[in-house]
């Protein structure tokens, strides 16, 4: 069995708000910083006294109150969501870090009290300040039994939410790559040109007018020699007909 790091010890003595009132990120990045000596154990106030003082005796070091200057423990609140002012940007959805809100965009969003924390986190993203913050009335919420059942629960809510976070994350990566990765679709070739690569039948009739104009030229000279005769002909029918017509005028002259 491994043994259980100086961090882990450390962190299961925290609330698992998550709520950054420590100066950290988080429970677990706090826990560190309190394994390395570099931060003092008065800095959780949700923990309340009674945390100081189990971290104390973890870590051989007296008890010390908390900064004056600083976050103070106070009452557990809870998040309400005034509904009717909801206008559903989700970003109150996004900062819980257990995700204890539930809802989607422009649709009105509702808590889920038994799973708020009240780390606060969804106060500072709201546009239009439809949260408040109710204390809980019960005198007894404060004790450590109390807390420490509670961060066991918020705990494996927001290691829930870290990892659909890598998961969303994951897939979203995958999308990108796969959509990167498909070559673009080639552009359509240009029809080519009728002049550089004529089709056969484009041949076959420029084939048919060049033996056309062969023939043509061929039969110039017939078609010459046949036009010149038919003109010699009809010169001589106009002769023929000429002296005909001057006979009969001579013989119409000796009449009278």
């Amino acid at each position: 069995m491994a043994a259980i790091s100086l961090v882990e010890r450390i962190d299961a003595l925290l609330p698992q708000t998550q709520c950054g009132q420590c100066g950290h990120k988080g429970c677990r990045p706090y826990a560190e910083a309190l394994a390395e000596g570099r931060d003092p154990i008065n800095r959780c106030p949700p923990g309340g006294e009674d945390g100081v003082r189990a971290l104390a005796a973890l870590l051989h070091q007296p008890v010390v109150p908390f900064d004056p200057a600083g976050p103070q423990p106070k009452p557990r609140a809870l998040a309400v969501i005034r509904e009717d002012s909801c206008i559903g940007c989700t970003l109150c959805i996004q900062a819980c870090p257990v995700d204890a809100i539930v809802g989607a965009a422009k649709q009105m969003h509702t808590v889920i009290a038994d799973e708020c924390t009240g780390c606060e986190l969804c106060l500072a993203p709201c546009p239009v300040d439809c949260i408040d913050l109710i204390p809980v009335a019960d005198p007894d919420d404060g004790k450590r039994e109390r807390v420490m059942a509670r961060a066991a629960q918020a705990r494996k809510r927001y290691d829930a939410h870290q990892a659909r976070k890598a998961r969303d994350a994951a897939d979203k990566a995958k999308r990108l790559a796969e959509r990167a990765a498909v070559p673009p679709k080639p552009a359509p070739a240009a029809a080519p040109a009728v002049a550089e690569t004529p089709s056969a039948a484009a041949v076959d009739k420029n084939e048919l007018i060049r033996k056309a104009m062969e023939r043509a030229k061929q039969q110039a000279p017939v078609a010459a020699t046949a036009s010149s005769d038919k003109m010699a002909v009809i010169r001589a029918a106009m002769e023929r007909a000429a002296a005909m017509k001057a006979a009969q005028q001579e013989a119409d002259k000796d009449k009278e």
